[in-house]
């Protein structure tokens, strides 16, 4: 038995041996030209000072600017603060250039004393305390003027952290060129995403390993977070330690003293420095591993054999509006009836908080003001006060009182999530932007990967969402034929045919297609799918107690509704009846709102719209809102639809100009904040029930139903009310939005329980 575990020993290490290899470039590969760091060279008499970044829903590069100096941390004024200060401030924090600066205490406001005031920087310096300012310590500022900057992402090759003060600060922040997970063993290298493997930092232009002697499971869950995975779990040592035996690591000079808390390891505090041997290995002697547990919907799997589709819905929390998967507005279920959080206090740890939960890594960004759109119904949880450690963000402490929050002040979230590598196996080409151009695929065809094109029969909103998802480019704007963009010349074969996505998929691989067996009968070439992608998109939402409030029934002679009659908006059986009998309609007005980030704009261009002589108005979407009167069984017992006649600002939130009026064949849609009311006596704004029996029903409104027009939340494009007709009088009563209340209480309503398809 000794025997079997010893032979089966071997034979796993030879295995991890024969999958190593050094990652990097080959011999000869031409290197671009890189600024390499140099150490600071000061004169005696410049003051020695330490500088990081501090506050709130921030990233790790950027927030508010903090100086150490005198043994003490203190912040910088904003007056006379410019880019080039702000370029000095990210260089000297190993960062290659500064994107930007804010003022104001943007990022919170810091303490103790404001160290630099009226900064004159060239942006040349090599250190703060080189710009002519008035005087260290001297300043006549308040900490609402602390000033913050926003640096990229890159850092400074060959950047080292020195330590520049005569007395040693305890736990700086740790700064290093960059960091990841290689994977070692030959189970995990093949594995996608990458789950377990050494943790490795580039210092010095090298990657270098970290001594495990000092290495905490605190540690290893900031890492498992920034790497987009919610938790840690142990791991098999002993093949490790084979491993670290027949390869001899380089390990970085210090070690990492983190407390779990941290949404990324810059924020941890640098430990102490790393005690080398003779025979350069650590004292404990083995580099630091760390295994990851994923999300449930990113289950380590071979690329081809993935095909798991997102699906955003949780049973406390979900994150709504967001362009790409791991981002959106943070909506939690209370009283069965799903609420938003106010940004009071909202920072990066009860951010972490939700997407951990989610099934995501920490958070990247904690995001106030709506940014991401504006919820619906009630603000449920204000002044959100987390540890780091909660399973739910539902269990943090929070003020249920939620006076002066309006959705304008929503909270978001933007999480880390694993590198699937879905955006390297797909390409936007030919466009004239880089968010446009026709879609590219790489795909497996005789035993080697090519690029082609795909069939543009049936291709819609929903598959082109999912491409600009899978490409990080946010939003369709609108999908295409695509005759004026060439792409490449050598991949105009057709390699995909058949698409058609629910538009909550990762990757349009995720998607139902005919796989080998193409089916295009329109051929490749110029004729084949292409998409726009938008940083934003408009997102309606139908006000329910409009229709509950203004809901009545009306008799009609037959004379008076021959417009109507025209446009189609009557039941079938009013063909065969005589001008002077009556239809019986149900009536109400319906407000609609633009909730998203974007305007919305009718699919066709004017030159397209059509004129209706009848009625005196242009037509700019052929169909622009469904009304169906349905059964307690399911079943639809009378229909009625209206086209988009007339898209316009009717009202607006304080603040916001009108922009669209149709009057005079003016320009359509609907601004952001804005609304456009369509009033119950106007035509076609019905539902013709004179052949309904009375009884029970579900009425059911749905906004944009053939996704004619992108948006960023389809879910909530319906409204459905219960509704009693007594063959009198007709009632309507517990009007919601689609997606409003818990999936139990939805069910309880018969019909859609969203405007979200599942397979078209």
């Amino acid at each position: 038995m000794l025997a079997f575990h010893y032979l089966a020993s071997l034979v796993l290490l030879s295995l991890a041996l024969a999958q190593y290899e050094h990652l990097g470039y080959p011999p000869g590969f031409p290197y671009a030209e890189e600024e390499q760091y140099s150490p600071l060279q000061m004169s005696p008499d410049t003051p020695r000072i330490q500088l990081r970044l501090a506050g709130d829903k921030r990233k790790h590069n950027e927030g508010r600017v903090e100086v150490f100096y005198n043994s003490e941390w203190g912040t910088v004024c904003d007056d006379d603060f410019s880019i080039h200060a702000a370029q000095v401030v990210c260089r000297e924090l190993g960062y290659t250039e500064a994107i930007s600066w804010s003022p104001s205490s943007k990022y919170g406001k810091g303490q103790g004393p404001i160290w630099f005031d009226n900064l004159q920087c060239t942006g040349k310096e090599k250190t703060l305390a080189q710009c002519p300012s008035n005087g260290i310590g001297v300043s006549d500022c308040k900490h609402s003027e602390d000033v913050g900057v926003m640096c990229s992402d890159k850092r400074i090759p060959g950047f080292k952290f020195v330590n520049m003060l005569p007395n040693h600060i305890e736990s700086l922040d740790i700064q290093v060129e960059d960091v990841r997970i290689r994977a070692i063993l030959s189970s995990y290298r093949k594995r996608i995403p990458v789950t377990e493997g050494y943790v490795e930092v580039k210092d010095g232009g090298k990657w270098k390993q970290i001594c495990n002697t000092e290495w905490s499971h605190f540690n290893s869950r900031v890492i498992c977070g920034m790497f987009g995975f919610p938790g840690e779990r142990k791991y098999n040592t002993r093949v490790y330690k084979m491993f670290a035996r027949r390869r001899k690591p380089t390990f970085w000079d210090f070690s990492i003293n983190c407390t779990g808390k941290e949404a990324h390891l810059s924020s941890c505090k640098l430990g102490q420095a790393t005690s080398l041997k003779s025979n350069g290995t650590c004292a404990g002697g083995l580099p630091v591993v760390v295994s990851c547990v994923p999300g449930r919907a990113f289950a380590p799997a071979p690329m081809t054999g993935f095909r798991k589709a997102f699906r955003q819905e949780q049973p406390l929390v979900r994150l709504r509006g967001g362009a790409i998967v791991g981002e959106g507005r943070v909506e939690v279920l209370r009283n069965r009836e799903w609420g938003t959080i106010c940004d009071d206090n909202w920072n990066l740890l009860s951010a972490t908080v939700v997407c951990r939960e989610l099934g995501f890594g920490t958070a990247k960004e904690a995001l106030s003001g709506g940014r991401l759109g504006q919820g619906m119904g009630p603000v449920h949880m204000n002044e959100v006060d987390c540890s780091g450690f909660e399973k739910s963000i539902t269990e943090c402490l929070f003020n249920k009182e939620a006076l002066g929050c309006s959705h304008e002040e929503d909270a978001a979230v933007r999480c880390n999530v694993p590198a699937m590598g879905f955006q390297e196996r797909l390409r936007l080409s030919g466009g004239l932007r880089p968010y446009e151009g026709r879609v590219e695929v790489l795909a497996e065809r005789n035993g080697s990967l090519v690029w082609g094109t795909v069939c543009s029969e049936g291709w819609g909103i929903m598959e082109a969402m999912v491409v600009c998802r899978q490409l990080g480019l946010g939003f369709a704007s609108s999908a295409l034929q695509t005759w004026y963009w060439p792409g490449e010349v050598g991949a105009d074969t057709v390699v995909m045919s058949g698409v058609r996505c629910s538009g909550t998929e990762m990757s349009l691989s995720h998607c139902l297609h005919n796989g080998a067996h193409l089916s295009c009968s329109r051929g490749g070439g110029r004729n084949t799918a292409g998409v726009s992608c938008s940083e934003t998109a408009p997102d309606l939402v139908l006000n329910p107690q409009v229709v509950e409030q203004t809901t009545y029934m009306e008799d009609r002679p037959m004379f008076m509704l021959q417009c109507a009659y025209e446009e189609n908006c009557l039941a079938s059986t009013s063909s065969q009846v005589p001008a002077n009998t009556y239809r019986r309609l149900l009536r109400f007005s319906s407000q609609i709102h633009n909730n998203g980030q974007a305007d919305f704009r009718p699919k066709a261009s004017r030159e397209s719209w059509v004129w209706h002589d009848c009625h005196r108005h242009y037509h700019s979407m052929e169909v622009f809102t469904l009304y169906d009167l349905i059964s307690l069984n399911g079943t639809k017992v009378a229909e009625g639809h209206k086209a988009s006649f007339c898209l316009e600002d009717s009202e607006c939130d304080e603040g916001i100009e009108k922009r669209y009026e149709c009057a005079n064949f003016g320009d359509q849609g609907i601004t952001v904040g804005c609304w456009d009311t369509y009033r119950h006596d106007i035509d076609c704004q019905w539902v013709d029930i004179t052949d309904v029996k009375p009884g029970d029903y579900i009425f059911q409104i749905v906004i944009n139903p053939n996704y004619e027009v992108p948006e960023s939340d389809y879910t909530n494009n319906i409204v459905k009310c219960r509704c009693r007709y007594d063959g009198h009088r007709v009632w309507m009563y517990g009007c919601h939005n689609g997606g409003s209340l818990s999936i139990e209480t939805e069910q309880t309503f018969p019909g859609l329980l969203n405007n979200q398809v599942t397979h078209r």
